[in-house]
């Protein structure tokens, strides 16, 4: 702080003399401010730095998800249900009677007609996935695409491909 002739008076974090203290009393300027600065933290026989105190709410939001998805994950597999390893399981069992679905040509419900008809024909579903394409390359891709040709295996040989006649 400096007075109206501009000289220093006091600097934040000193301490402040009688006489500095008496000065801004009669200018009538209260800059104080009382209070305790903790450096560290005592529970339970444990000492902590100041810091845990200042965990947000977004910090505790992270450490809670974490901890959930290692509950549901250990949940699943011990073969315990949870409310955190239901949604999993209910998840999964859709996905073996999808599959076992699909593996049927005479049984079907309505949700897996529409992973049948997709199956059938990607390319009707093409424009709807939202890539970030124009959707012509599908196409052009098809047309350009031609057989590998297939080497032809070495005749004869040894037990482990060799002709034979090696070093050894």
């Amino acid at each position: 702080f400096r007075s109206l002739g501009g000289s220093h008076l006091i600097t934040a974090g000193e301490k402040v003399t009688a006489s500095q203290a008496a000065i801004l009393q009669k200018l009538d300027i209260e800059p104080f401010s009382y209070g305790i600065m903790l450096k560290y933290v005592y529970d339970s026989g444990s000492l902590f730095d100041a810091k845990v105190l200042d965990i947000t709410d977004d910090v505790l939001a992270a450490k809670f998800s974490s901890a959930l998805s290692v509950m549901a994950s250990l949940s699943l597999a011990l073969g315990y249900p949870t409310q955190a390893s239901v949604p999993h399981s209910i998840a999964n069992a859709f996905k073996a009677i999808l599959a076992v679905t699909l593996g049927c040509e005479k049984y079907s419900f309505p949700t897996a007609d529409i992973y049948r008809e997709y199956l059938a024909d990607p390319s009707k579903f093409a424009a709807a996935g939202g890539g970030g394409g124009d959707g012509g390359g599908a196409e052009e891709a098809v047309e350009e695409e031609e057989e590998p040709e297939e080497e032809e295996a070495p005749v004869g040989g040894g037990i482990f491909g060799d002709d034979g006649g090696g070093d050894y």
